[in-house]
């Protein structure tokens, strides 16, 4: 690990980066033309003192999903993100693995959805990103570990994953999910990642066995749901998905179907920016 080097590649990264490009509004009384520190730890996931002593070269080494977060958090290009895994004494993902970094393409895109909805995930339905937007709407999904990563996983196996969508829209998700697991089952065929995740499903669930027999195919590319958040209630939103060429990531977008809920993501995102700016102001006191 090359504390030193570590330290002057975070600071000038985070310095590098406009508020804007992250969905963070550049008021008058900014004195940094970078991101603050505490805004580098609330897009990373982390806590503000573990990036000032990463940034101070005082850290124990960053562990490699720590490393993706502060990747993601800081915009980091491919070549960027494996420069970082070297300097903390990590080897950068292989091929295989950086499935599970979101491109930093599709992450420059997020950033211009600032006040629209979208995130990245793997063909597997892994969430590798979240714009601002998306987390104040489904929380973030980015924290989970093991096959609770995978969204299908949770919604077959924790009842409290369905809790933001209306019963009445259960069976049509659920088939949704386990059709695009399919089709992603048929692209890679003999994959034992996917096919490991498919015995442990059906094993776990018998909608599961239930939906995965009847052998609907269907990849995930365009449709309406509803999303029940605590604060503003039902949103009615449409869901576009753009899937990368070799079909290994898919950027999806939320937008308002109707009027109710283009009012109702307008009052969350306020929600949203007056909460973040009590939370800024209390860790600079």
């Amino acid at each position: 690990m090359q504390r030193a080097e570590l330290a002057d590649f975070l600071r000038r990264r985070r310095g590098a980066i406009r508020p804007v490009e992250v969905g963070i509004a550049d008021g008058p009384r900014r004195r940094t033309t970078g991101l603050r520190r505490e805004e580098v730890a609330m897009l990373a996931g982390m806590s503000v003192d573990y990036v000032v002593r990463l940034e101070q070269g005082r850290s124990s080494q960053p562990s490699p999903q720590l490393l993706g977060a502060l990747s993601r958090a800081l915009r980091l290009s491919d070549d960027e993100r494996d420069h970082l895994f070297h300097l903390a004494g990590h080897q950068p993902p292989p091929a295989d693995g950086t499935a599970r970094l979101a491109r930093a393409g599709l992450v420059r895109m997020l950033d211009r959805l600032r006040d629209t909805p979208a995130l990245v995930l793997s063909d597997l339905g892994e969430v590798l990103a979240q714009n601002r937007a998306s987390v104040l709407l489904t929380g973030d999904q980015t924290g989970h570990h093991g096959d609770r990563r995978y969204l299908v996983f949770r919604w077959f196996t924790d009842p409290e994953s369905r809790a933001t969508h209306p019963q009445r829209e259960w069976e049509h998700q659920s088939r949704q999910l386990v059709a695009d697991l399919r089709a992603t089952a048929g692209r890679r065929s003999g994959d034992p990642m996917v096919t490991g995740l498919v015995g442990r499903l059906r094993s776990a669930s018998a909608d599961f066995r239930r939906l995965w027999d009847d052998h609907e195919v269907a990849v995930r590319r365009a449709d309406r749901k509803t999303v029940v958040h605590p604060q503003v209630g039902s949103l009615l939103l449409d869901c576009e998905t753009l899937v990368t060429p070799d079909q290994r990531q898919l950027l999806l977008v939320l937008t308002p179907a109707d009027d109710d809920a283009r009012e109702r993501l307008a009052l969350l995102l306020v929600l949203g920016t007056e909460e973040f700016q009590t939370g800024s102001a209390a860790a600079q006191r």
